[in-house]
């Protein structure tokens, strides 16, 4: 697989596609005018991507090399080199590019540095919420900026500028990168995201990080699969509380309203949780939340 997200027309993001898959969905920007495709490293990298898109009977391919002054385009004729130069890019071979005229586009000097001028309660305010949402694992590069952005805002004023907000932000990334790449093997979120995959098989909508309390969690599972017999899932609040040491509360039940079937799904819900090596806590009242207890919560970044 390779280590890449691919964000097409529909807006739909698939996440460590196989070769494959990657060529498939070059493939398919043959069949519409307004197609694009654009890839990402995993985890995220700031100003690193590569894109391609229809114009005028060819393909426009570019790639931005860790800063908007290395962004570079060139045009193909042939929808296959198309996919033989995205294909390249996300394996990161070395000569992934050759053979082709790359032109620099100008999107003008890079930004000057942006420091933060804050007063030391309000930066170290907005550093915690930044350091909570990156060890959650779920934000993307753009949601952590809009943070940093907006979390300081009172009565109109705005103390961090957008520039200010994304380089603090590049910065903070690529440490929680740095850091992740000296973890070895599978933490307990990826055995959580096992669990998930094995519920959401049998027909148990499971969903990680999802909405922001558990009355909008219950008020919105069940528009995810009108066909799901079940389902699992927790909130944001819930993932803050596993980044803080305090496990997982989960919420699960049946579309039926009743309490067997709820304490049923439950049963499921903690033994695929068992199953992956976490540890439960739960009485099999129906009433009570599957609690996830003694995780190390390290979830590796996506973006």
């Amino acid at each position: 697989m390779l280590e890449i997200a691919v964000q097409d027309r529909s807006g739909r993001v698939g996440v460590r596609v196989s070769e494959d898959e990657l060529r498939d969905l070059v493939r398919d920007m043959g069949r519409w005018p307004d197609a694009f495709l654009v890839l990402q490293r995993v985890p995220d990298l700031p100003d690193t991507y590569a894109q391609a898109c229809p114009e005028d009977g060819a393909w426009t391919v570019e790639h931005r090399d860790g800063a908007q002054s290395r962004h570079f385009a060139t045009r193909v004729a042939e929808l296959e080199r198309v996919a033989e130069l995205l294909t390249g890019w996300a394996r990161q071979d070395a000569d992934w590019a050759a053979g082709e005229e790359w032109e620099r586009l100008d999107f003008g000097p890079d930004p000057e540095p942006a420091p933060l001028e804050l007063p030391a309660e309000d930066e170290e305010s907005l550093l915690e919420t930044l350091r909570l949402q990156l060890a959650g694992g779920y934000a993307t590069l753009a949601q952590l900026a809009e943070t940093a952005e907006e979390h300081l805002v009172r009565d109109g004023n705005r103390p961090v500028s957008a520039e200010q907000a994304k380089q603090l932000v590049d910065r903070m990334w690529l440490e929680r990168v740095a850091e992740q790449r000296t973890w070895v093997g599978e933490t307990d979120p990826e055995r959580l995201a096992r669990a998930f995959a094995a519920l959401q098989a049998t027909g148990i909508t499971a969903r990680e990080n999802f909405t922001c309390c558990r009355s909008c969690g219950n008020g919105e599972i069940g528009a995810e699969d009108p066909q799901a017999r079940g389902f699992v899932y927790f909130h944001f609040q819930c993932t803050e509380h596993a980044v803080l040491g305090h496990g997982l509360s989960l919420y699960y039940g049946g579309f039926d309203g009743s309490p067997e079937t709820t304490a049923a799904v439950g049963h499921e819900v903690a033994a695929a949780l068992r199953a992956v090596g976490l540890t439960v806590s739960w009485d099999g009242d129906p009433s009570r939340a599957v609690e996830v207890v003694d995780l190390d919560w390290r979830r590796r970044l996506v973006g």
